[in-house]
């Protein structure tokens, strides 16, 4: 059967019954922006000509050829408001006591992304995927390679997330201002590192985790392809009993990931947050990000943020279905 999006793409445009125009006026039309409530803003180019009064205002037409061919007038498809089937899909999410969540999640397939949650939370050991990228991109501006002890301290860092590897690489970058600087190159805008030595403190946005995670994916990065398969290959190695989070989502081993989880001196309470790219069992890949604090155990925690990320795979896949019906009755 095919999925959604191949049906989108053999979609055919269909005769029209009507007149043909006497000037011809084709429209770009493209998605702006979207809010929660669905309020949808769509900018439109004339290319050529005058654009008749009787034109559909949310299609393309174009005037019959001199042979009398009829005019073709394609169905355009309406616009998907992910942010808001995001927030649908979260209501089967049930945060207990003082506990709080956000996911932002991106459909590598199409593009398509959708975020649930603006709060800043703190980071925990997920900060330690930022920390490598930026010392990557430093080394990457000065034209040099990781020392073996930077690469050291890299691989325990992310696959056993030990704190002081951590702690070395925080130094070396320059602290917050170090990852600062980078996330800025990154296009991080909610993201703050942490004061002193207090890396695990760091203020981020699960937005703002989701473009982290679009540098070390994503083809339109800063950072080299040899540092992005690095970094990659590095968080598809995380020891065994750290494997959980957004590999909840994902068809068996196919997941590269990082956690982070942190109980607070101040309210006894855990930050449990999991950052990463995961192949469903559908086949989609998936960049997701889940940030959470409140839970009075960390096991909670855990039980929390891959809720929420199923409710993200969940909220992508009713739009898959929706759209697919949608073109099932126009065919």
């Amino acid at each position: 059967m095919e999925s959604s999006r191949a049906a989108r793409r053999n979609h055919r445009a269909r005769p029209s019954r009507r007149r043909p125009l006497l000037y011809t006026a084709l429209a770009t039309v493209a998605v702006v922006g979207g809010t929660a409530a669905g309020t949808v803003y769509v900018k439109a180019q004339a290319h050529s000509g005058p654009v008749s009064s009787a034109a559909p205002s949310a299609s393309a037409s174009a005037s019959a050829s001199g042979s009398g061919e009829a005019t073709v007038e394609p169905v355009a498809q309406p616009a998907v408001d992910y942010d808001a089937l995001l927030a649908k899909a979260m209501q089967a999410v049930t945060p207990a006591g003082n506990q709080k969540v956000s996911v932002a999640v991106l459909d590598v397939d199409s593009g398509e992304s959708a975020t649930y949650g603006s709060a800043a939370y703190d980071t925990a050991s997920i900060v330690k995927v930022d920390i490598l990228a930026a010392l990557l991109l430093q080394a990457q501006d000065a034209g040099r390679q990781l020392t073996a002890t930077q690469k050291s301290y890299a691989t325990t860092m992310i696959e056993n997330s030990d704190n002081n590897s951590a702690t070395a690489l925080w130094n070396i970058i320059g602290t917050a201002d170090g990852l600062d600087a980078a996330n800025k190159t990154f296009g991080l805008t909610g993201t703050k590192g942490g004061d002193g030595p207090l890396w695990g403190l760091t203020q981020t946005t699960a937005a703002d985790q989701l473009t982290l995670l679009q540098q070390v994916f994503g083809d339109d990065s800063k950072l080299s392809p040899a540092s992005k398969s690095y970094l990659q290959g590095l968080m598809g190695k995380i020891e065994a009993d750290q494997q959980w989070g957004v590999s909840a989502v994902a068809d068996g081993s196919q997941w590269r990931l990082k956690n982070g989880w942190l109980a607070r001196s101040t309210t006894g309470l855990w930050d449990v947050n999991s950052i990463g790219r995961v192949t469903a069992p559908d086949g989609h890949e998936y960049l997701i990000a889940v940030l959470s604090k409140g839970s009075t155990t960390q096991n909670k925690g855990i039980t929390l943020i891959e809720a929420a990320a199923k409710a993200g795979v969940a909220a992508f896949a009713a739009s898959d279905s929706s759209t697919s019906a949608s073109a099932s009755a126009t065919d």
